[in-house]
Formats: structure tokens, C-alpha cells, sequence
């Protein structure tokens, strides 16, 4: 093939585009997370102008019953577009294995600039301004015990498992009458209401609140924390506790108070984009 008709093709391709793209990486969007996903949207539209965004999933359940993008198919599509530089920003709450997972997945394309925003809890300082947002909602020691609800991990090699420790002693050194369970794995829920009722709380706090510590609290919530059968709720009822869930109302219908329905979370968000897209402009 003559050179001169290979650079030809070449110079019809489309433009490389200047700005970096934003793709933000979710668990999953059911009917259930389309409420919490439109409040994060319609924050990213004002806060963003000037940058095209897409959307990847990460759950493979989700993807496949609702027909959505992986991460890699969303980064492929990016780069077809002329794209050179993409910024992914996570709506997870810990750096887990989901995270390192995509941080692998960004790896792929050699043609990409990727850079993999933080998620909410990445710092301790981060910990500790989402807990001030979030003690709005604490009951105080003379109201109730707290129960911050973890999503945590069933894997123990998992050096995420240091985060869900770190923040259990944090809080427990924090708050009197506050503690961190998460529902899988570290801190662990039936040791935690086993220290609840072996030290007869039930006797200092006639109420028990469980706040979900998740970005869209769905069938976590719904089963785990408040079901009818084997949750925490039926669990400390049980001690004799009367439990309750903060709640949310949005478009006319009531949901489980996931992080996602705090402003200032929200907020929180942006600033790791917004920080993530400068450093675009040194590497």
C-alpha cells in the first residue's frame, strides 16, 4: 500500500477530542438505584458542562438483566470516539475489590490516559468529613444506639479489611453510643450483637438505629438490615430493642436513606472528579 493513501485514511479519522472524558463507574441501576443515580446526574450536568460523561457498571448480574456497559466496553467506546484521556469516577464507598478490579480494567488500554478517581472513603480524612455529614442522623446517647451499616467483604486477604477495622475503632472512639457492623465479613454482625446483648444495652438504649453506610441502600436494607426474617431489625427485636431506618422521600415515593441522598456526600463526589481532572493536565 502507497503511503501517501495510508495517511490519507488516517487524516479522515475524527479529531482527537481535547478535553478529558468522565466516566462514572456504578454498581449497578435498577428501578430501585434510578432515583439516588438521576440525583448524582443532574449534579454531574451542573457541575460539568464542558466534559462529556458516560456511564459504566460493575455488577455482571445488573449489566446482563438491564442491558448496560462494563467499564472496558465504556473505555472502548471512549476511545473510538477520539478520546485521549478519560478520567473514571467511582460511586463506591470503600477501595475494595471492586475498585482494584477496575484500577486492573483501566490498564487495558494502552491508546488511554485512564486515571481512577478516589471513592469516598479512600482517606482517613475523608472518613472523618463523611462522618460529620452523616452523625446529622445519629440518635443521642440519650435517644438510642447507632448501628452504621458496612457493606464489607467476605474476603479476608482483602486489604480493604483494614478500613472496615480502622473505621470500626474510630467510631467506637468517636461516639459513645455508635458502632460500625458490617454485613459481610470485618466487623462482624453476629459478634456485634453478641456484644450487645452480652452487655444488656438493651437495659441503657431502648432504640436502635441502622444507618446504611452504602451509596444505594436497596435489597441490602431491605433483607439484611429491616427484612421480616434473619435480619439485624428481627435480631435486636428480639433483645427487646425497637428499631428504625432513616428514610427519604424523592419523586413521591419512600426509599432507604442511602448515602446517595445527602448533598454534601454528593459534593464530596465532585471534588474527587474535580481533582482527577486536573491532574489530567500533568500526565
Amino acid at each position: 500500500m502507497h503511503q501517501h493513501e495510508y495517511i490519507g485514511r488516517k487524516m479522515r479519522l475524527p479529531k482527537l477530542k481535547e478535553k478529558p472524558a468522565i466516566v462514572i463507574a456504578a454498581f449497578g441501576s435498577t428501578s430501585r438505584a434510578k432515583a439516588a443515580l438521576d440525583i448524582f446526574k443532574a449534579n454531574l450536568a451542573q457541575g460539568f458542562p464542558d466534559h462529556e460523561t458516560f456511564w459504566a457498571y460493575t455488577s455482571e448480574i445488573i449489566r446482563k438483566k438491564m442491558g448496560l456497559p462494563s467499564l472496558q466496553e465504556t473505555l472502548a467506546k471512549v476511545e473510538a470516539m477520539g478520546f485521549r484521556k478519560v478520567v473514571v469516577q467511582p460511586l463506591h464507598i470503600f477501595p475494595g475489590t471492586e475498585y482494584h478490579q477496575m484500577a486492573e480494567t483501566c490498564e487495558y488500554f494502552p491508546g488511554l490516559r485512564v486515571l481512577l478517581s478516589e471513592t469516598l472513603l479512600h482517606r482517613w480524612g475523608f472518613i472523618k468529613e463523611t462522618l460529620g455529614v452523616v452523625e446529622a442522623e445519629f440518635l443521642s446517647p440519650a435517644e438510642g444506639l447507632n448501628l452504621l451499616a458496612l457493606h464489607g467483604t467476605p474476603l479476608s486477604a482483602d486489604p480493604v479489611n483494614i478500613v472496615y477495622l480502622g473505621m470500626e475503632r474510630l467510631v467506637a472512639d468517636r461516639y459513645p453510643n455508635v458502632l460500625a457492623v458490617s454485613i459481610e465479613g470485618v466487623p462482624d454482625p453476629e459478634a456485634v450483637l453478641a456484644h450487645i446483648k452480652r452487655q444488656d444495652m438493651v437495659s441503657q438504649y431502648k432504640k436502635v438505629k441502622i444507618i446504611p453506610m452504602m451509596y444505594i441502600a436497596g435489597l441490602h436494607a431491605e433483607e439484611d438490615l429491616m427484612g421480616d426474617e434473619d435480619s439485624w431489625r428481627t435480631a435486636l427485636e428480639g433483645m427487646g430493642f425497637i428499631v428504625e431506618c432513616p428514610m427519604v422521600k424523592y419523586d413521591g415515593k419512600d426509599y432507604y436513606k442511602g448515602l446517595a441522598y445527602y448533598p454534601e456526600l454528593i459534593n464530596f463526589f465532585m471534588e474527587r472528579l474535580k481533582r482527577s481532572l486536573s491532574l489530567t493536565n500533568y500526565y
